[in-house]
C-alpha cells in the first residue's frame, strides 16, 4: 500500500482505491474549484452512504461530467479532482 503525505483531506481521500489513477483522471476534470472546496463538497456528497451512495445519487440524478472524453458520476470527477489537487 502507497503512503501519501498527510493533506487536511484525508478522510475523504481515503474513500479512494486508487489515489494515483483517480489523480491522473482529476487532472483533466474541467473548472474543478480548489481542494478546501472540493473537500467539503465531497464530505456532503459522501456523508449519507458513502462513494458508492454518492455515485448511485449521480446516476439517478443524471449528474455526470465529461472528462477527457468519459462521462464520470459527478462524485468520482470531483474525488478525482480532490487526489489531483492535493
Amino acid at each position: 500500500m502507497k503512503h501519501y503525505a498527510p493533506t487536511p483531506y484525508d478522510d475523504v481521500l481515503a474513500t479512494l482505491v486508487d489515489r494515483e489513477q483517480a489523480a491522473r483522471i482529476g487532472a483533466f476534470v474541467p473548472g474543478a474549484p480548489g481542494p478546501k472546496t472540493l473537500a467539503a463538497r465531497l464530505r456532503a456528497l459522501l456523508k449519507p452512504d458513502g462513494l458508492a451512495g454518492a455515485v448511485r445519487a449521480d446516476l439517478a440524478a443524471d449528474r455526470l461530467v465529461e472528462v477527457d472524453g468519459w462521462l464520470l458520476p459527478q462524485s468520482v470527477a470531483l474525488l478525482s479532482a480532490l487526489a489531483a489537487k492535493a
